[in-house]
């Protein structure tokens, strides 16, 4: 990503890009084009569950597959101790 750290976004900021209330982000249908990261370990997975833009509303979905919905970044996710 370039950075050397990563902060979720206030709330008021996220609705704004993507359309979606927090609890209901998805990378599916956001208002603007972003990039979308991925820790690139569920990429290994059988299938994940993506929010699907409502709270409570998931999409059960194989990894490999979020590729052909929209383009991926596989990231890995280290925890600053």
């Amino acid at each position: 990503m370039g950075v050397k750290s990563v902060k979720p976004c206030e709330p008021a900021v996220a609705d704004k890009h993507s359309g979606y209330q927090v609890g209901g982000t998805s990378p599916f249908g956001t208002k603007r084009r972003m990039r979308v990261f991925v820790e690139s370990t569920i990429l290994d997975e059988p299938f994940i569950y993506i929010n699907a833009g409502h709270r409570g509303l998931l999409v059960k979905i194989n990894p490999k597959d979020i590729s052909k919905a929209f383009p991926i970044e596989p990231v890995q996710v280290g925890v600053k101790e």
